[in-house]
């Protein structure tokens, strides 16, 4: 039978979820204390991969069992004492034996913090830029990457995936005094979409990009016309959304 985690972590400590031989990852934590408090060599499969020193507000992560969790809320307890402060293990649900983390996916959501204010507070939790930003042309730029296309001027050149089309759907600016946040949700992601689009962002603020020339950058499909990744540590998974139907305990 097959389960899904629902789980939330600070990426600070770790080099992104993704297992990796000679570094921690948050996967290889999950596996470890998983496969110890169920005395079988666990391996679970996440939503999608962050990099190193993103952070998850909501994650999620399956894995599979012979045998049902009698006690789920113990469970979770168990596994949460077992876990550094820096993962937390939110819920368990049982699902169809079919269902699948990352390809049943159907919406996510992301959050860029940029700090514009110096402060001892926000470190690795936020992108600090201090310099001075037109919000306005950033905001009426940032209309245009609602539709769904070739994203191809924000992806990682040499990518395993066979299509950069994705239906972006909502993307938007909240202001909160001196903490700016950028809210984007899409089918999908490519790799490091986020942060490029964010970065190219920042050069409409700077007035180094007029929104026409970004416009003409996203139909160019070329990397190398935007703008610079921005750093990893502001970066939030926010949501994932699945199909209810994939659920066996009425989530």
């Amino acid at each position: 039978m097959r389960y899904f985690l629902k789980l939330a972590y600070r990426g600070s400590p770790f080099h992104g979820w993704q297992y990796q031989p000679n570094a921690i990852s948050v996967q290889e934590v999950l596996n470890t204390k998983l496969s110890q408090i169920l005395g079988l060599a666990i391996n679970v499969v996440g939503a999608g991969r962050t990099d190193t020193g993103v952070h998850a507000r909501e994650m999620f992560a399956h894995f599979d069992l012979e045998k049902p969790i009698a006690n789920g809320n113990g469970f979770l307890d168990s596994l949460n004492k077992m876990l550094a402060p820096d993962i937390v293990v939110e819920a368990l649900y049982k699902v169809k034996p079919e269902a699948h983390a990352r390809f049943d996916a159907t919406e996510r959501s992301y959050e860029y913090h940029i700090q514009r204010k110096r402060s001892p507070f926000h470190q690795d939790l936020a992108t600090g830029i201090y310099y001075p930003l037109n919000l306005e042309k950033m905001k009426e730029a940032t209309q245009l990457l609602i539709f769904k296309g070739d994203f191809s001027s924000f992806s990682k050149s040499k990518t395993q995936t066979k299509t950069n089309i994705c239906e972006l759907r909502e993307a938007y600016w909240e202001i909160q005094e001196n903490h700016w946040i950028f809210h984007i949700s899409a089918d999908r992601f490519l790799r490091n979409m986020v942060r490029a689009i964010v970065g190219s962002l920042l050069e409409v603020g700077r007035e180094r990009m007029s929104i026409e020339d970004f416009g003409k950058m996203i139909a160019g499909k070329d990397r190398r016309e935007a703008g610079e990744s921005v750093p990893p540590q502001g970066l939030y998974l926010t949501k994932v959304k699945y199909p209810e139907t994939i659920f066996l305990n009425g989530e």
